[in-house]
């Protein structure tokens, strides 16, 4: 029995845990499995991962798209190898949302769990970390094994431009990395970088979710100031991971009163391979759901406006879609 529910894991859970998935209409719309090492995973060799570095970084006119996920590698669950084979059919950046390597992301952790799936493409890769990258100190692991992409080692976050977008990967782990309030290191860096921005769209990810239906209902208030500042510029898409399912919200301001005019849209996507949390409820504001899919979030940035398209692993049929203009 604990056999077929080792290769049946990605597809159902072995208990039949019942299925929870919504989506608000808005719009209609192989690898080989890497071999086994002591830690679960065979190293990816460096010219293979190379060569996944493709135009993502280099999208500066037109349209650009990433593809985001966070809670992805496990050595203990395939799920990660699932989502990776996504990976391979969507071009783009790809932004990790957090808890990128279990359990603690160390050093260990990064190269037999994650570098074996989605560090095939570490090349294209703009990552942000999680708690679980603090388990290991100062999130060596993670800053070691991602190198210039993750930013300065002793902050944690930075910002880029990707097409007409400006985008800002942040650090939710606000003691590691001295507050997330106003008045911290690295919340007036935050004011100050979209002060300095002048494109009309902007998208920010980190880990900790502001808002969630799921396990850390209703949502996690240490973020809050993130949101004030990423608000009050007029940023238009915040992706999250944390939470270990997907959930859509509707544009809102960050004490969750709904603003169509001037509200940034909330995606959680803690569908990167790990383990499924389940969702009791929706909470206000909620406009699609699903607890039992791995997948990944693909965002077509356009000069003045995002579509978006949740991509399920394969064997499931969940998804959702939408298209809205920047503000």
């Amino acid at each position: 029995m604990l056999l077929v529910c080792l290769v049946l894991v990605a597809l159902v859970a072995c208990g039949g845990r019942k299925t929870s998935g919504y989506a608000a209409p808005v719009r209609p719309q192989h690898t080989p499995a890497p071999r086994k090492t002591a830690l679960g995973r065979t190293a990816v060799p460096a010219a293979e991962r190379t060569a996944h570095k493709a135009a993502a970084d280099r999208q500066t006119g037109g349209q650009a798209t990433v593809v985001a996920a966070g809670d992805i590698a496990s050595c203990g669950s395939p799920g990660d190898e699932a989502t990776a084979r996504l990976l391979h059919s969507i071009p783009g950046t790809v932004l990790t949302l957090g808890d990128n390597a279990y359990e603690g992301g160390s050093a260990a952790e990064y190269a037999g769990c994650y570098n074996p799936t989605w560090g095939r493409f570490v090349g294209r890769t703009r990552p942000a970390p999680g708690n679980h990258e603090y388990e290991t100190a100062g999130a060596s692991g993670y800053f070691g094994y991602f190198g210039k992409a993750a930013g300065d080692p002793s902050r944690g976050y930075y910002s880029y431009d990707l097409g007409e977008w400006h985008v800002v990967s942040l650090d939710s782990n606000c003691a590691d990395v001295g507050g997330c309030d106003a008045g911290s290191p690295q919340g007036r860096w935050l004011e100050n970088d979209l002060a300095n921005d002048r494109r009309r769209c902007t998208l920010a990810y980190f880990h900790h979710p502001l808002f969630s239906s799921g396990k850390y209902a209703p949502g996690i208030p240490e973020v809050k100031p993130l949101w004030e500042a990423l608000y009050s510029a007029g940023a238009d898409v915040v992706l999250n991971g944390h939470d270990h399912d997907y959930q859509r919200f509707a544009p809102q301001d960050p004490v969750g009163r709904a603003d169509p005019d001037r509200g940034v849209r909330e995606f959680v996507v803690g569908t990167g391979g790990a383990s499924h949390y389940a969702i009791g409820g929706p909470i206000a504001n909620a406009q699609a759901y699903n607890d039992d899919t791995f997948g990944v979030l693909k965002l077509t940035l356009g000069a003045t406006s995002y579509d978006w398209r949740f991509v399920p692993v394969a064997g499931k049929t969940f998804t959702d879609s939408g298209t809205t203009n920047c503000h």
